[in-house]
């Protein structure tokens, strides 16, 4: 029920960055059922009753690493192929560029994003000098500019 209120906001917010919404659901709800046709949704990850409080945070953390990993990588368990480093980096300098924008001040996360853009650039440096194919496969589908 609550989710249906709120849709026409999460379609503007989706239009205005032009970007795709994860969006996070219990497992009982209907939101599989009810927003499998929208466009602007990018992918509903269920979340179980153990995701409350902090540890529901970290739960819900490890779920989208694993997503990532699973994308990028050989295999959800697989955290250690460049292609998933490069994915994980990519997501982590997404959502502290997003925070940044709001938050202009944060000197510690601004000098985390650009250890972290750094780090991925390293390894797009490693990539490319080991297996062009591979990092050419990566940056086209990560939308990185190179």
């Amino acid at each position: 029920g609550d989710m249906l209120i709120f849709l026409p906001y999460l379609k503007a917010i989706s239009e205005k960055n032009n970007v795709k919404i994860s969006l996070l659901a219990k497992k009982t709800s209907r939101s599989s059922e009810l927003f499998k046709d929208e466009k602007f949704l990018d992918e509903i990850i269920n979340l179980d009753s153990s995701n409350d409080g902090v540890s529901g945070f970290f739960k819900l953390s490890k779920e989208i690493k694993e997503k990532i990993f699973e994308k990028h990588g050989k295999s959800k368990s697989d955290t250690g192929t460049a292609e998933g480093q490069i994915a994980l980096f990519s997501h982590r300098i997404n959502h502290l560029s997003e925070h940044l924008k709001n938050n202009r001040k944060d000197f510690n996360t601004e000098r985390s994003l650009v250890k972290l853009v750094g780090k991925r650039r390293s390894l797009l440096d490693y990539l490319k000098s080991k297996d062009i194919t591979r990092y050419r496969a990566i940056v086209k589908e990560l939308g990185l500019r190179k």
